[in-house]
């Protein structure tokens, strides 16, 4: 990576982990370059159901965390427009991982896919969503 994309990359990282609900929701972005990004949250009793497995909205949550972090890694503002989610597997304990991938990107519009894995490497979530790209940098 070019020096300025890591400069870019850091301070898109710093961004989003110092924002006050990732850290409420014990979640990080532990990479993020040009449409793609990585996300991780470390599961505590808080994110689990009545049935304790991980409630679907703080998987959810990882998911969207991931697409910000992959969509605005452009440097331009971007902001989920349409998200859907698909739970395949329950998860209880350990950690989860959503890693974001560029489908299409244009002007205003882009798409991603977002896998959520857990501690074993199995798929726990499918994620698709798409964000309005602004024309306003953001650094």
């Amino acid at each position: 990576m070019a020096p300025e994309s890591d400069q870019k990359s850091k301070a898109l990282m710093d961004l989003m982990n110092n924002d006050n609900f990732s850290q409420h929701c014990n979640m990080k972005v532990l990479e993020a370059s040009e449409g793609h990004s990585k996300a991780k949250m470390t599961i505590s009793e808080e994110h689990l159901n009545f049935f304790g497995t991980v409630h679907g909205g703080a998987i959810f949550s990882l998911a969207d965390m991931a697409l910000g972090a992959a969509s605005n890694s452009h440097g331009k503002l971007s902001m989920a427009i349409s998200c859907s989610i698909h739970y395949v597997k329950a998860a209880r304990k350990g950690s989860l991982t959503a890693i974001a991938r560029e489908v299409s990107i244009n002007p205003k519009i882009a798409s991603y896919d977002i896998e959520i894995y857990d501690d074993e490497s199995d798929v726990v979530a499918t994620f698709q969503g798409m964000v309005y790209r602004k024309n306003q940098d953001i650094f």
